[in-house]
This record gives C-alpha cells, sequence and structure tokens, in this order.
C-alpha cells in the first residue's frame, strides 16, 4: 500500500524543504515529490508542520529500558532496548556486548541473529566491545575477563549469520594479520580501550581497522612527541570516529577541535547507553558493581565512567547546541554516517528514493515526535 507522508519539512540530500511528500511502499521510500504530485489513491499521514529526518541509527548501545544486554543476552532483551530507544529516535541500532566470557560472546550473537529473523525493529547486528582490550584503558570493563584473539576467538567473531558483526579491539593486544582477518571475513574492526602507540594504529588501519569506538575516552592521546590513537583517528580521513556527546565524556571544545581535522561525515554520534535510558530508576548493577547517573554520567563508586545515559535525540540536540553543528550535520552524523560505517548507505540514513523508510519527526526544539522503522 502506498503511503504519503505529508505537510511537513523534509530534511533531504540538498537540505530542508518545504512542500515535499515522502511516498512510502513496501517499508521503502518510493520518492519524494512535489506535495501537489501525491498520488489520489495513497493514504496520507499528516505531519503537522513537522520535521522529516531520517531515523537515527546508534553503533554502540549497552542497554536500555532497564535492561543489560551482558545480563540478558536474549531476543527479548534485545526487542525491550530497541523498544526503549526507539521514542528517542533511534530506528536502527547494535546491541552492544561489553566484555565477557565467549560463552556469552556466543549467546548474544546467537540473540542477534534470531532477532533479526524474527523482525525485532531495528536491529542491525552486533557490536562486541572486547573482551580483547589493554587493562591500562580498561574502563569500567572487568578485566579479568580480557584475552587475546585465537583461533576460537576468530571463529566465533565471524560466525555471525544476519546482520553486521562490529568488534572493537586493542590493536596493540594482537597483531595486524589478525586484524586483516576479521576484516576479510567482514567483521568491522574498530579501535578502542587501547594505548596503542601511533605506529601501532598506523598498522591496524593499514589492515582493515576502519573504527574508533567513543574517540578520546579510553585511548592513548595526541601528545607532542606520541600521536597515539587519538592522532591515529585524527589524521585518517577514511575511518569513522564515534563520539559520546554529552559535554562529560569529552569537553565540547575538544570535540569542535576534533571536527576540523577531517571530513565531517566520518564522524558519527553514540550514545553508549545503558539501561537507564528511558527509565526513572536511574541505577543498576554492571558484573558485581553498582552504578547510577550523576550529572547526567553513569558511574561506579569510584567515579569511574561506566557508559551513559545518553539517548540519540539528545545527542542530536547536543552536536548543534554544544557543537555548534547545523541541524543538517547533527542529524547526518546520527544517521548517514553510523549508515556509511556499516556499510548500509546505499540502503538507509537518508531520505531519498530506495532508501529503507526507517523515519522520524522532530517538533522545533528537535525532540522527537514520531518514528517509523520500514514505514511501520
Amino acid at each position: 500500500m502506498l503511503a504519503a507522508l505529508v505537510n511537513g519539512r523534509v530534511l533531504t540530500e540538498t537540505g530542508v524543504v518545504d512542500g515535499k511528500a515522502v511516498l512510502v511502499e513496501n517499508g521503502v521510500i518510493a520518492g519524494v515529490v512535489d506535495a501537489r504530485e501525491v498520488p489520489a489513491h495513497a493514504a496520507r499521514r499528516d505531519l503537522d508542520g513537522g520535521l522529516l529526518v531520517p531515523g537515527y541509527i546508534d553503533t554502540q548501545v549497552n542497554g536500555g529500558g532497564g535492561v543489560l544486554f551482558n545480563d540478558q543476552p536474549t531476543v527479548e532483551a534485545i526487542a525491550a532496548i530497541g523498544a526503549a530507544h526507539r521514542p528517542f529516535g533511534t530506528t536502527g541500532f547494535l546491541p552492544t556486548l561489553i566484555s565477557d566470557d565467549l560463552a556469552v560472546v556466543d549467546q548474544a550473537m546467537r540473540a542477534t541473529e534470531a532477532a533479526i529473523e524474527q523482525g525485532v525493529p531495528g536491529v542491525l547486528g552486533i557490536h562486541i566491545e572486547g573482551p580483547f582490550l589493554n587493562p591500562k584503558r580498561k574502563g569500567i570493563h572487568d578485566e579479568g575477563k580480557f584475552r587475546v584473539i585465537d583461533d576460537e576467538a576468530l571463529a566465533l567473531l565471524t560466525s555471525l549469520k544476519a546482520g553486521k558483526t562490529l568488534v572493537t579491539l586493542a590493536p596493540e593486544r594482537t597483531t595486524p594479520e589478525m586484524i586483516q582477518r576479521l576484516a576479510d571475513a567482514g567483521v568491522i574492526v574498530a579501535a578502542g580501550h587501547t594505548n596503542a602507540h601511533y605506529k601501532t594504529m598506523r598498522q591496524a588501519l593499514d589492515h582493515g581497522l576502519t573504527g574508533f569506538t567513543h574517540l578520546f575516552n579510553a585511548m592513548s592521546p595526541l601528545t607532542s612527541r606520541e600521536p597515539g590513537a587519538v592522532g591515529a583517528a585524527l589524521e585518517s580521513l577514511t575511518a569513522w570516529c564515534g563520539l559520546i556527546v554529552d559535554g562529560r565524556h569529552v569537553d565540547p571544545v575538544t570535540l569542535k577541535l576534533a571536527l576540523r581535522t577531517r571530513p565531517l561525515d566520518r564522524f558519527m554520534l553514540v550514545t553508549d547507553a545503558m539501561p537507564t535510558v528511558g527509565m526513572a530508576d536511574k541505577s543498576f548493577d554492571l558484573q558485581g558493581r553498582h552504578i547510577r547517573v550523576v550529572d547526567g554520567v553513569c558511574v561506579d563508586d569510584k567515579g569511574t565512567l561506566a557508559g551513559s545515559d545518553l539517548d540519540m535525540a539528545t545527542a542530536v540536540r547536543n552536536a548543534v547546541a554544544m557543537l555548534n553543528l547545523p541541524l543538517e550535520d547533527a542529524v547526518m552524523m546520527a544517521a548517514a554516517a553510523p549508515a556509511a560505517f556499516l556499510g548500509q548507505n546505499t540502503v538507509r540514513g537518508r531520505i531519498a528514493k530506495g532508501q529503507a523508510a526507517d523515519l522520524c519527526l522532530l517538533d522545533n526544539q528537535l525532540n522527537v515526535i514520531a518514528t517509523w522503522i520500514g514505514g511501520a
């Protein structure tokens, strides 16, 4: 059935336009046409002057709605996490597993496959953040779970039968050859929780690494004589960098400087969200540690950052307010950039003919009014 989203402002690839209608059929955008050209048989949905943008894609979602993926690596948990984030504009996401035993990684991957096969809305794959990390940059991760990537781990990491697999690792804890083997098998490889020197990072980039997980956080910094992981990230013109824009993980001035160094479409907004998103209860347990939200960020009893209470709608608003970005750029970093990172830019992340009808309707304050995933 053909549907027409009418009477709204539409964020297209050329900017925000008025007087247009978005046609949707069978879960796909059939066209963006002049409002006067809507076919008579199309079912009309009045947007009441709202701003229609591409649905947001979050590549780092540890939890939401009171659910932590590590605690419940199940289809039901994935569905609950997705439902908690959808009111904030997230129409595509990677449930994210922080460092754990390989048996838990296996459960999480099988649950992700099943979720995709069963049509759980928004699931695009899985993000496995660890356990192949550096204890010197462990953050909140349990270093007791850390290990190196051997053939057993490689077989597991390359076993997903549906969706995308993103693996965050510390390049200095493996080899360029292993990174290449992962990349050649279709795994998206990102650096994070790493203390790597610049040379090691360059080797990783040359062997298939294409991302940096929460840039600046838990990675070797840019210094005068050693550029570190941050320097390698900012020098690269092709790798994607995830940014947590909550004003606490990274100072906005630092982020603004980073945005000036390289193509803007190689930055993407992420939440690193924990179970507190969408919940009144702002505390939870993480692998035996009590975590609570303090001034908008999740911390343990020692004050160590433990993910965030951030949602994508707030991340977009913060990118506009804190980083002085035009709305079009903030939305691009929340939709088109992560879609490209996942190799999905031909099918999602933009409002254009042939793209998935994953859409988000905003008010003038950039709050989410409604969302559609596949037009529904």
